[in-house]
């Protein structure tokens, strides 16, 4: 179940040059898992942006968004007490019931996001996190410290080797000492069949992907699966390992 709601800008600040954190005070009862998404309505613009949801409360929700359109551009001249259309709730989210008592959670890029409201569900529920953040370059490098706070073991890879492991997040779990029995990750296509390919244990993987209605009704973001075609916005944007056809 999704709500169309109107929220108000707390906060609207630069991570990197072209990473932006938002915090938004709303309506966040529709929000029941991490790894859900948000899709926000822009002044002449006729699609609205999917954007995952970062973390949330009783009564605000964060996200993290990068800059790479006039979308994405408009929504970081926005100020504090601006207000925003969203179609909150959507998407499946992460299933922490399948959870291990050792978990890894693997983002890159903007899908680093949805894995910080997991990393602290999982904390909660008595279970030991690693997290492995994957990026270019060190100027991309964000929220590394705000996991650790948490107490997740961090690692981070840049693909040039300007900070952390050098590589992508697959050379850390090849070279590294890291023990999971299960994993979650976040990010692009790539780095999610590499992942699929270099562990042998269960695991959750969510979906990056281009939408037009967020909640299923255009069949515009589907993934083929064992059981037939699924829907990213819908039955996604998270899949069970086992269940991708790649």
């Amino acid at each position: 179940m999704y709500k169309n709601a109107i929220y108000t800008i707390l906060e609207n600040r630069p991570l990197t040059d072209q990473v932006w954190r938002m915090v938004l005070e709303g309506d966040t009862q529709w929000i029941t898992r991490p790894g859900q998404f948000v899709n926000i309505a822009l002044e002449g613009k006729y699609l609205r942006r999917p954007i995952s949801v970062s973390d949330y409360d009783e009564r605000t929700l964060t996200i993290i968004y990068k800059v790479v359109g006039e979308g994405t551009r408009q929504m970081s001249k926005m100020q504090v007490g601006e207000e925003l259309d969203l179609l909150t709730g959507l998407g499946n989210g992460f299933d922490t019931s399948k959870a291990a008592p050792k978990n890894l959670l693997v983002g890159g890029g903007v899908g680093v996001p949805p894995l910080y409201n997991l990393a602290k569900k999982l904390l909660a529920e008595g279970r030991e996190v690693s997290v492995v953040l994957g990026f270019n370059t060190a100027a991309e490098v964000f929220y590394a410290e705000e996991f650790a706070a948490l107490g997740c073991r961090v690692v981070v890879t840049t693909v040039d080797g300007s900070q952390g492991v050098k590589g992508f997040v697959t050379t850390a779990l090849a070279e590294g000492d890291l023990a999971f029995d299960y994993f979650f990750s976040c990010g692009p296509l790539p780095m999610l069949k590499a992942l699929y390919d270099a562990t042998e244990c269960s695991g959750q993987l969510s979906f990056e992907e281009r939408m037009g209605c967020g909640f299923g009704a255009c069949m515009g973001c589907s993934c083929k699966t064992k059981y037939g075609n699924k829907r990213i916005c819908k039955e996604g944007p998270v899949l069970l390992k086992e269940e991708v056809i790649w």
